[in-house]
This record gives structure tokens, C-alpha cells and sequence, in this order.
């Protein structure tokens, strides 16, 4: 065989072979996955005795206020919706009694609040229900977790922001001291 012959043949094999590597499909990439906040439902109970829990599969994303402890309280519910498919909300035990006047609880890491449970006036207690969330069996995590502005208890609305929960609220004073409300966003690992 001639070396121009045996140039040829190989000249053909690598134009070959590239024209395989060009064919053959990129893996698929992952799809971008969609994470949605609905407000569903509110509920208002009176402030100084009733405990308030978030229907099935919904968690706190609100609650607002006006009046003292004899005045309703009303908390904004939502549902957590991953490409479409709503996540399940699984419902922890009550916390222990803090004193309302100085209270200040947060969630554990990647949990949501789903229920508070407030007897009495300023120097009564306060009680929160926590959960965790999951989607196709994985647990939904949070991030950028943060707290608000101040807020006077006796007169105000909050709202999550779009694609965020509450993971927690802050307590100082009667019905004239302040609220601060702890949220983070909603995330899926991978």
C-alpha cells in the first residue's frame, strides 16, 4: 500500500469518526424546576385563646393584626407547588409555652411554621407548630432566611414575599411593642 493510499484511508477514518461525534446527541440537561408560593386560605381566630394550624399541605405566609389581645388575628395560608405538583406538609408537635411579651422563635433549619397558638394577653404564652415539606420524597429546603422590618402588633398586615415562608416571629412588649417575622425561600436540592 502507498503512503498516499494509507494518508487517504486514515484522512477518511478521522472525517468519519468526526462526523459520529457531531451525530450523537449532548446529554439533556437538567430541567429548570419551578417553585410556586399560592396564598390559598385565610383563617381568623380571636387572638387571646384560639389555636390557629394551616389546612393540609398549606404553610403560614401571613398573618395580620389590629386591637389587643381581644381583637382577631387573621393568618394567610399557601400552598408550595414544585413544576406544578404540590408539595406535602408534614405537621411537627406544638413547641413549649413562651411568654408572649418576649418571645422570639425560629423554625429549625428547612422548617416552616404551619401554626401559633397565643392564651391570654402580653403576659400570656405563646405556642408555634412547626413542619418540614417534601417533594418526590425529598425534603424541600430553605434559604436566605431572614427577618422583617418592625412591625407595631396591634396594627399590621405582613406578607412573604413571592416564593417565600414563614420560619419564625419575634415578640417584644404589649399589644403597642413590636413584631419582626422570620422567612425564608423555598428551594430544591439537585
Amino acid at each position: 500500500m502507498g503512503k498516499k493510499k494509507a494518508l487517504s484511508t486514515a484522512a477518511a477514518a478521522l472525517t468519519a469518526l468526526a462526523a459520529m461525534t457531531v451525530a450523537t446527541p449532548a446529554p439533556a440537561s437538567a430541567a429548570a424546576v419551578v417553585i410556586e408560593v399560592e396564598r390559598s386560605y385565610a383563617g381568623t381566630v380571636r387572638e387571646w385563646i384560639d389555636p390557629f394550624v394551616c389546612p393540609t399541605n398549606m404553610v403560614l405566609t401571613g398573618r395580620s393584626h389590629h386591637g389587643d389581645e381581644n381583637a382577631a388575628t387573621t393568618y394567610y395560608c399557601s400552598f408550595i407547588l414544585i413544576n406544578g405538583e404540590q408539595a406535602q406538609v408534614h405537621i411537627g408537635e406544638w413547641t413549649s409555652r413562651k411568654k408572649e411579651s418576649r418571645s422570639d422563635y425560629s423554625a429549625l433549619d428547612h422548617q416552616v411554621v404551619v401554626g401559633r397558638w397565643h392564651e391570654g394577653d402580653e403576659n400570656g404564652y405563646t405556642r408555634y407548630r412547626p413542619a418540614t415539606v417534601h417533594w418526590q420524597g425529598r425534603q424541600v429546603l430553605l434559604a436566605d432566611g431572614d427577618i422583617s422590618g418592625a412591625y407595631r402588633e396591634s396594627s399590621h398586615t405582613w406578607h412573604a414575599d413571592r416564593n417565600k415562608v414563614m420560619t419564625g416571629r419575634l415578640h417584644n412588649g404589649d399589644e403597642n411593642g413590636t413584631t419582626y417575622y422570620r422567612f425564608a425561600t423555598v428551594t430544591v436540592a439537585g
